[in-house]
């Protein structure tokens, strides 16, 4: 298992089209991805679920993956998050 803590940065936090483009790259791995905020746990690979979060910018998420792949699926799914920074 890894796990990875990230502070949102970009200003719609993972709403929208930031929340839907993680959910695609998310997608894309064979392993079991979770983000976890506050209390709350979402499947990275649902849209509801990681709307659902409410996770706006200066959010502190963690992304949890378990599997062949995590290690990759967490590095792109950093990449990606960082990729939305303003």
């Amino acid at each position: 298992m890894t796990t990875r803590k990230y502070l949102i940065k970009n200003t719609i936090g993972l709403h929208a089209r930031p929340a839907a483009l993680f959910v695609k790259q998310a997608a894309g791995y064979e392993s079991s991805i979770k983000v976890l905020k506050d209390n709350k746990t979402a499947d990275a690979k649902s849209i509801i679920s990681i709307m659902a979060l409410g996770a706006v910018k200066g959010s502190e998420i963690t992304i949890t993956a378990d599997g062949k792949d995590e290690e990759l699926a967490i590095e792109a799914l950093i990449q990606l998050l960082d990729s939305f920074a303003d």
